[in-house]
């Protein structure tokens, strides 16, 4: 009968966490606040700082290179977007304008000159709201930064820590099966 493990397979990738008290070492066994935990906290262990520099223990995951900001391209689609709005926007005022009854030459000319002045006003704190939603984009788009370092233990290390998982879930098997098993006979011959 082949046994299969409930739990998913460990995967060598810890995160560097510190903890309030003190406990020992998993190489040296001396005091240390350092533990290194997997993500779903299957396996921890407690580490000095000192074998964390060591890549005969562990060596650090290099975290994946972040945008700062949003590309070139994702600029010029936001522009683009935000001036053909604009366009659309004022292109039906202008039919308005054309349409409405011509009163007086005056009131055209005044909406005239205000729309010519308004399209510059108009135009700057757009831009400035645009820049702002931009400013936003990143933030928004992107993950909170990890503030916990990644690790890989070395693969005799790793190894040595599937094996003690192993045998500690089937210590647990062992004690779950010896339950069903009839007791041992404690009489004299």
């Amino acid at each position: 009968m082949a046994s299969s493990s409930t739990s998913t397979p460990l995967q060598n990738i810890y995160y560097e966490r510190k903890v309030a008290t003190a406990r020992p070492c998993y190489i040296c066994k001396r005091p240390t606040e350092t533990v290194l935990a997997t993500l779903k906290t299957e396996d921890f262990l407690y580490t000095c700082d000192g074998h964390l520099s060591d890549p005969g223990f562990a060596s650090p995951i290099a975290p994946p290179p972040s945008n700062s900001g949003p590309s070139p391209e994702d600029i010029r689609k936001v522009i683009a977007d935000y001036h053909a709005r604009e366009a659309k926007k004022a292109s039906p005022t202008e039919k308005d304008a054309k349409e409405s009854p011509q009163g007086s030459k005056n009131d055209t000319e005044g909406k005239d000159k205000s729309k010519s002045v308004n399209p510059g006003a108009e135009k700057s704190p757009a831009h400035s709201v645009d820049l702002s939603n931009m400013s936003n984009l990143p933030v928004s788009t992107a993950s909170p930064p990890s503030t916990h370092r990644k690790y890989a233990l070395h693969r005799q290390i790793f190894d040595m820590r599937r094996a003690e998982i192993k045998r500690k879930e089937q210590g647990v098997k062992a004690k779950e099966v010896s339950k069903g098993l009839p007791q041992v006979p404690r009489g004299a011959f």
